[in-house]
């Protein structure tokens, strides 16, 4: 279960680009790939901007999310999602808090729901 707090610092860092990052490091690799993605409404590739409002859409809307403990940074926390994109198919998106802001690891098509 993740707390109302943990939401809020999630949404809001989201939707900031000063505060939030995807940029990949050996340390915490990630995989965010908003222009391989469809967006379920219009069918259009997401932005690097649209693929983190999605996100805060996502949180604020009540979509479920799970924590989970990272492997890179071992023992970290992580925060996943699963949700409905376009035709069917699903997006796999994965958080993690840094300092002072949201680190998206993941942002792609959901190839195995085992990815939790």
């Amino acid at each position: 279960m993740v707390s109302d707090d943990v939401k809020r610092q999630l949404c809001a860092l989201a939707r900031s680009s000063r505060t939030r990052t995807a940029v990949f490091n050996p340390s915490r690799p990630t995989h965010w790939a908003p222009y391989e993605v469809r967006c379920p409404d219009s069918g259009d590739t997401f932005t690097a901007d649209s693929a983190w409002h999605f996100v805060a859409d996502m949180i604020e809307g009540g979509a479920e999310m799970e924590t989970i403990s990272l492997a890179k940074p071992a023992g970290k926390t992580g925060y996943v999602m699963i949700v409905e994109g376009f035709g069917g198919e699903k997006i796999y998106i994965k958080l993690q808090l840094g300092s002072g802001q949201v680190i998206g690891r993941s942002f792609h098509i959901s190839v195995n729901e085992d990815q939790l």
